[in-house]
């Protein structure tokens, strides 16, 4: 998992550095659950649509990240094609971890060792504002999604089915 210093995680660290109002949730997490974000959306009490989680995938030797809410699935042909690419699988576990410092379960769109090509589902834009991993697991950060898009750089797109 990415370090953080006493100010955060590097995903809060991020968000602050960039002037972002943001709110964070805790929740307890449950070492043995492994449906994370369906995890954060019971625990927070929140539409599973509103709450997304972050994926990472490959095209070919070239990591990138989608943002997808808990209750859809990445839609990976939409995901290449979003990116001017002929084909996206999921990426390696490893090398997810490797690239963005963070672990399985708390990966955060923010704040990562290398910053990689992002994606937003469209469907982010139907709320004020959203949930994603504040950079571990049993944290999450709510923000506008105008906000995550603008930090993370990220191409909006209908990515999840």
């Amino acid at each position: 998992m990415a370090k953080a210093s006493s100010g955060g995680t590097p995903a809060t660290q991020a968000l602050s550095r960039a002037g972002v109002a943001f709110t964070l949730h805790p929740y307890a997490h449950d070492q043995g659950e492994r449906h994370f974000g369906d995890e954060a959306a019971a625990a927070l009490g929140l539409d599973r649509a509103r709450v997304f989680k972050t994926l990472l995938a490959d095209l070919g030797g070239e990591l990138v990240v989608a943002v997808v809410p808990v209750a859809a699935q990445l839609d990976l042909k939409a995901l290449a094609g979003a990116l001017g690419a002929k084909r996206a699988v999921m990426a390696d576990p490893g090398a997810a971890t490797r690239s963005t410092g963070y672990v399985l379960g708390g990966i955060s769109p923010f704040g990562q060792r290398t910053r990689l090509r992002t994606v937003v589902d469209a469907s982010a834009a139907d709320f004020t504002t959203v949930h994603v991993s504040a950079g571990k697991r049993g944290l999450q950060v709510e923000l506008a999604p105008a906000d995550l898009v603008a930090v993370t750089g990220a191409l909006t797109a209908a990515v999840a089915r």
